[in-house]
């Protein structure tokens, strides 16, 4: 090839590369246009759940629990898309583990809307200031960290962070890995199938994190994208990006066996314990 030909091959893949970059930006915006932008407070859903009850006691200090569980992490951990405090992941959990173990059950609510694996630090001081650790905490992290592309290896190492912290303290964790942002049906091609691989990524490096870290890493998306892809009318909610009161049980219902086996409770159903790490991912 001659040198005017090598230096137009390569000013074509550059076009080439530009033309996809451009495509891809434009898309994103379209996209955060009309994904995402639900920002109405979740249900107040933090309190004392027995097994049976209609509502939740208020939790004062002083006030007896025996078991005390705390959610961590984004809009996802937080019920955002949920009506009734019902509906609300940390709700359901608590709600499972009362029935499960006849026990009175403290559900705490740290995680907030929009937030990254870089507030998962927060959160945790903020438990700490509040005052002992929970005897189990939940973390379901990793969304916003793909849709402002975050690095992969720094959000794994965020919440490795986390986890580790909350291990040291005797707290059970249990992390709800990256949801597969493929699903979000709202997000054009091609920019879906780049999510798609971002969150396998993430989901995939946290999942090693985790474990590493003292956790019980499950599978979020490589569970659940089948279901949403499937039923996706049913199992978002209103703003196309948020899980609906269905989609919120599917989620709880994968993540409560792994919770009641990490604190050594009786376990119904089965969950994926002990998969190999690479082959996570696969099926989303």
């Amino acid at each position: 090839m001659t040198g005017a030909a090598t230096v137009l091959a390569g000013s074509g893949a550059g076009t080439a590369w530009w033309v996809t970059s451009r495509l891809l930006m434009a898309q994103a915006g379209a996209a955060r246009g009309v994904i995402g932008r639900d920002t109405s407070k979740p249900p107040e859903a933090d309190g004392i759940y027995t097994a049976g009850c209609l509502s939740p006691e208020p939790w004062r200090a002083g006030k007896q629990a025996d078991l005390h569980l705390m959610i961590f992490g984004d809009s996802t951990a937080a019920g955002v898309g949920c009506l009734v405090a019902d509906e609300v992941p940390g709700v359901r959990l608590a709600r499972g583990l009362a029935l499960a173990t006849d026990r009175r059950i403290r559900l705490s609510t740290k995680a907030i809307s929009g937030a990254t694996s870089k507030g998962l630090s927060g959160q945790v001081d903020a438990m700490f200031v509040a005052g002992p650790p929970p005897d189990a905490a939940v973390i379901l992290i990793g969304a916003n960290d793909i849709t402002k592309k975050h690095s992969v290896r720094a959000s794994a190492r965020r919440l490795a962070a986390a986890v580790a912290r909350l291990h040291r303290a005797d707290s059970v964790v249990v992390v709800g890995t990256c949801p597969n942002l493929g699903t979000v049906t709202a997000i054009p091609q091609p920019l879906r199938t780049v999510v798609h691989n971002w969150s396998v990524r993430l989901a995939k490096a946290q999942t090693v994190a985790t474990a590493a870290a003292g956790g019980r890493p499950v599978p979020m998306g490589y569970l659940l994208a089948p279901e949403f892809r499937a039923r996706p009318e049913l199992l978002f909610s209103a703003d196309g990006f948020h899980p609906s009161a269905a989609g919120y049980e599917l989620a709880a219902a994968q993540l409560l066996p792994v919770l009641l086996e990490a604190l050594d409770e009786p376990t119904p159903g089965s969950h994926p314990r002990g998969r190999d790490v690479d082959s996570i991912g696969t099926r989303e």
